[in-house]
Parts: C-alpha cells; sequence; structure tokens
C-alpha cells in the first residue's frame, strides 16, 4: 500500500454546486476514503464547502491556515493555484484544465508544475497552445462518476413519456421554452427542471434522474444521466449537440459532451425534435452499460493517486532556482494585469453609469413631484372655477326667479 499523502485541492469557488466544485468533492471524498489527507482551498466559500466540512475534510478560505506544507498540490483554476503554489514554493503541482472558456480555466506556467491534466481534448488543445507548457507534461483523464452513488435505473419504456432539463444554466426565462416545445411535439407532456438558474437546486440528482426517460444535459450532468440509464441529447445555450448513442458515444466522451460538440446544431425546436426523433431504449442501456465501464470513479482515483505520487518522487531530489520561479511568477502577473485593468475599466464605467441612473432617478422624481404640484394647482383652479361660475348661476338663477314671481304677480295681471 502507497503511503497517505497531505493533498491540497484548489478551486475558484466552494459555493455552487457547479462542475468543477462537484469534480472537487467527489476526488477529496474518494481520497479521504482511501487514507489520504486532502485540504480543500479556496477563497469564496459556501453551501459545498460546509458540506465538504461535514465530511471532515478541512476547508480553508486562507493558505496560513494551513501549518504544514502538503506533499502535493491538486491545482484548479489560476488564481488560487498560483496563491497556493507561492505560498507552498516547493511543493510538487498536478493542474488542471476543466474548460475552453471560463476565464478561471486559463493554464499558468511554473516550474513546479510537473503534470498538466486535461479532462477533454479539447482542454488538451488549451494546453497545447499555451506557450511554455511542452506536451510530454501533458495527461488526459475523461471525466469520471460516482458508480455507487449512480445506480442503475429501471428499463427505458419503448415510447419516452418525461424528460427533465439538467442544467445549472437554464430556466423558463431562456431556452427551457424550446426544450419544453420540441418535447410537446414528440407527446411527451412532463418536463422538469433543475439547475441553479431555474432556483431548483438539487444536491441529490441520483434519486431524481431515475424517474426520467430522457435528460437535456451537458457535460457531468450528462454523464451522471447516461451513468443512470437515460437516454440523453447533449445541449445549453450554446447549440444541440443530438442524442448520444452507441455510434457516437466515444467521440462525445473524448469531448466530454462539452461546449464543442454543442455546434453540430443551432439551439431550435426542430434541432431538439430532431434529437428527441433518434430515442431508442436499446440503445441507450448500450450507452449506459459503456459509460458505467469507462467512466468508474475508482479507476479515475488509481490513475490520479500514481499522478500524485508520481509528481512527489520526481521532484526529490530536484532543485529549482528561485529566480525561475520569481521570474513565473512576474509572468503571470504580467499576463494578469490586462485582465485586472480591463476589469477594473468596466468597474469604473458600471460606477460612471450607475451615477447617471442617480442623476436620472433624481432628476425624474423633481420632474414627478413639478407634475404632481401642476396638476394639484390645476385641480385647485377648476375647483374655484367651478365655485365662482356655481355662484353665478345660482345668483343669475334667483334674480329670473324673482323677476318671474315679478311678472307673474297680482300687481302685473290686470296691466
Amino acid at each position: 500500500m502507497t503511503s497517505p499523502l497531505r493533498i491540497l485541492l484548489t478551486n475558484n469557488t466552494l459555493a455552487l454546486r457547479a462542475g468543477s466544485e462537484l469534480f472537487l468533492s467527489d476526488v477529496a471524498q474518494g481520497l479521504l476514503r482511501r487514507g489520504h489527507l486532502p485540504v480543500a482551498y479556496s477563497t469564496t466559500l459556501g453551501d459545498l464547502g460546509e458540506e465538504l466540512q461535514s465530511k471532515t475534510i478541512p476547508v480553508i478560505d486562507d493558505l496560513n491556515a494551513l501549518q504544514e506544507p502538503p506533499d502535493v498540490i491538486h491545482a484548479q483554476h489560476h488564481l488560487e493555484a498560483m496563491s497556493a503554489m507561492l505560498h507552498f514554493p516547493e511543493t510538487p503541482v498536478v493542474y488542471y484544465c476543466h474548460g475552453w472558456l471560463p476565464w478561471q480555466e486559463r493554464p499558468v506556467v511554473f516550474p513546479n508544475i510537473l503534470t498538466y491534466v486535461a479532462v477533454d481534448d479539447l482542454c488538451r488543445e488549451r494546453l497545447l497552445t499555451t506557450p511554455g507548457i511542452a506536451s510530454e507534461q501533458i495527461r488526459t483523464l475523461y471525466n469520471f462518476v460516482d458508480l455507487k452513488r449512480y445506480q442503475p435505473r429501471a428499463p427505458l419504456p419503448e415510447q419516452p413519456q418525461s424528460a427533465l432539463i439538467f442544467s445549472n444554466q437554464a430556466s423558463d426565462q431562456n431556452y427551457a421554452g424550446l426544450i419544453r416545445a420540441a418535447c410537446r411535439a414528440r407527446g411527451i407532456e412532463r418536463v422538469d427542471l433543475i439547475g441553479q438558474s431555474s432556483g431548483n437546486v438539487q444536491p441529490r440528482p441520483e434519486e431524481l434522474l431515475p424517474q426520467y426517460d430522457i435528460v437535456f444535459a451537458k457535460a457531468r450532468c450528462a454523464l451522471e444521466a447516461m451513468a443512470v440509464g437515460c437516454a440523453v441529447v447533449v445541449t445549453e445555450h450554446y447549440g444541440v449537440g443530438g442524442l448520444v448513442t452507441s455510434q457516437n458515444m466515444q467521440q462525445l466522451r473524448r469531448l466530454n459532451f462539452g461546449v464543442r460538440t454543442m455546434q453540430a446544431a443551432p439551439l431550435a425546436e426542430a434541432s431538439l425534435v430532431d434529437a428527441l426523433s433518434g430515442y431508442n431504449a436499446a440503445d441507450a442501456s448500450k450507452v449506459s452499460e459503456w459509460i458505467r465501464q469507462e467512466a468508474d470513479l475508482e479507476q479515475y482515483l488509481d490513475q490520479l493517486e500514481l499522478l500524485y505520487h508520481g509528481a512527489v518522487q520526481q521532484r526529490q531530489g530536484e532543485i529549482v532556482s528561485p529566480d525561475s520561479k520569481f521570474r513565473a511568477a512576474a509572468n503571470y502577473l504580467q499576463e494578469l494585469a490586462p485582465l485586472v485593468k480591463r476589469q477594473a475599466e468596466v468597474e469604473q464605467r458600471a460606477a460612471g453609469f450607475e451615477q447617471r441612473v442617480q442623476l436620472l432617478e433624481q432628476q425624474l422624481q423633481q420632474l414627478q413631484s413639478q407634475l404632481q404640484e401642476r396638476q394639484t394647482e390645476q385641480e385647485q383652479t377648476a375647483q374655484e372655477y367651478a365655485e365662482f361660475r356655481g355662484s353665478i348661476a345660482g345668483r343669475l338663477a334667483l334674480k329670473l326667479q324673482r323677476m318671474r314671481l315679478w311678472l307673474t304677480g297680482p300687481r302685473n295681471k290686470g296691466r
């Protein structure tokens, strides 16, 4: 048995139940079960951090809290990663790239990073096109599912009867309506929605997924749904990747059922209907069986342990000059500076816009007050005019009545 390691895992946040956060959670709990000592670090903590704490995994937002240097750093997201690498400058690092688009996934170059891990072929492209990263440093480990949590469901029906939109991005204010319409066109009336944007976050999706025949999802969510045995349509606001079948599952898995796959078709009702038309219960079962063979968390942890121990062994006896670390840190700050400055400019413009909005609101309030005053003045004038007219009419009526009485009175009848 290999010796236990103290592993510091970094992430942009440990608040929301999103992809890399849940990845870290599963890995940390798996490492703990294997006798290792995981510690999770992020400057933004929340519900997920509390959940990890409840599982007896230390969670910190200040690196000074960790009094003993870790044996290895499992680095995700450049701000937290670089903070950890500079705080523990002698610790070897395994650095992860989880995405093509997010700014926090931007790879960094630092002498302590011995291995870069891409979660799919597209992330490998991002690493390969980053100056300073050698191709022999890169490994690709495709994502996993905790098969103990995500148990197989009963066999799918011949015709789908229910669907789930499983996404942190989907809501009835964006593309969920398109999916509902496509499902109705295929005779599927029950369409439910879970995720952050819809306000329906479900901490235990493994309990819900067996209720649905079709799941609309991407990446981790798609993988979990397939492991349960649901038919999966890869989709999000990027587009429609189509129905996962035994013919395309290997290709889609290599791209993590992610953004590149969703360039296949535009996000439109017709694209979704076309994907649904390929539903085949028997084929979905083949997909599920293959995913359960290929994407087991325990097999993944076996590979990850090898990377950790390899990094520790490689670093032993190796001397890295302090100057190279200082230069790497300087290069990082140089690359980061434009991002920070752009953000500062955005905040400045936002502050100026907010001031203009406040000024316009004040002017609007003044105009409303003036309008109210004018309306009050007009109402008073109208009332006074009405009273004035009323008094004239009253006097004229009284005079007319007196004149009528005078004309019809006894004194004037004989004349």
